[in-house]
């Protein structure tokens, strides 16, 4: 979305574009793997986890080699990090230089502090917080910055939109394994709100991250193709509100995720073909 933004504002560079896409893929794997390794090891990953079973949890991987696995991923995240800052520094100045590989650290040690550690702030209802500011905002307004290397605020309405989808996706989540977690003492969000106030939580991500999004094109008629992926995203709240039980949140994930997905893509074609 970030480099799309930037490309319709005509600022492009494909380098730029492809280390983007690599380092921010890499800062998801580290995730994934560090949330395998932290509930894996607090306990949170046992036989009452609704959702699917994870590699430490079914002992596919030690938590030795998960270890190792974090360690490495992080590291190829970092140098792609600092590739990705190297090929854009032209034009920047030296503090917006600084903050990105400051950004790019905090990236690596939010992803692994979510649920690994004795302070893991996942386990303090801080996750959609952290999940907010770098899915959305660091993502979509760090990557625009990397072409136009001005820091303005045309990406906004954007980031906020993606963070906020992206929030969702981790209260679906939270949602489904609300009783686990509690029984476990992981406090999310989730836990802390109650089962239907939750609900009405997940219908706020949503509907404010249309706002947001349209917003960006100034609520214009002719700007409703950038935003068909809502419709599903519609669909899908009507389901989420008739849910009873948590482990039917499970399917629910998939089609947030695809529509964030798919916003972004739209968004991608439309900037390529006008």
């Amino acid at each position: 979305m970030g480099s799309f933004i930037a490309k319709s504002k005509g600022f492009w560079d494909v380098s730029i574009f492809i280390f983007a896409l690599l380092t921010t893929i890499l800062f998801q794997i580290v995730s994934n793997l560090a949330n395998d390794l932290g509930d894996s090891l607090k306990g949170t990953d046992n036989e009452n986890r609704v959702g699917p079973a994870r590699t430490v949890q079914k002992g596919e991987i030690s938590v030795s080699q998960m270890k190792i696995a974090v360690f490495i991923f992080s590291l190829l995240s970092l140098i792609s990090a600092g590739y990705l800052i190297y090929i854009s520094s032209k034009g920047m100045s030296q503090n917006t230089i600084y903050i990105y590989m400051i950004l790019a650290l905090l990236s690596v040690l939010a992803a692994i502090t979510y649920t690994v550690g004795k302070k893991a702030y996942g386990y303090y209802g801080l996750g959609d917080a952290f999940v907010f500011v770098f899915f959305g905002l660091v993502s979509v307004m760090g990557s625009y910055t990397l072409y136009s290397k001005i820091f303005d605020f045309v990406s906004l309405f954007p980031a906020i939109a993606i963070g906020l989808l992206s929030t969702a996706v981790l209260n679906l989540n939270n949602m489904r394994d609300q009783v686990n977690d509690k029984l476990s003492n992981k406090i999310t969000l989730v836990v802390k709100l109650g089962f239907n106030r939750a609900k009405f939580y997940h219908f706020c991500l949503i509907m404010i991250a249309l706002i947001s999004y349209w917003g960006y094109f100034k609520f214009e008629l002719t700007s409703l193709i950038y935003i068909l992926p809502f419709v599903f995203l519609l669909i899908h709240l009507k389901k989420v509100v008739q849910v009873l039980d948590p482990k039917d949140f499970d399917p629910e994930l998939k089609k947030v995720a695809l529509s964030t997905f798919l916003l972004s893509l739209l968004f991608s074609i439309i900037s390529i073909l006008f």
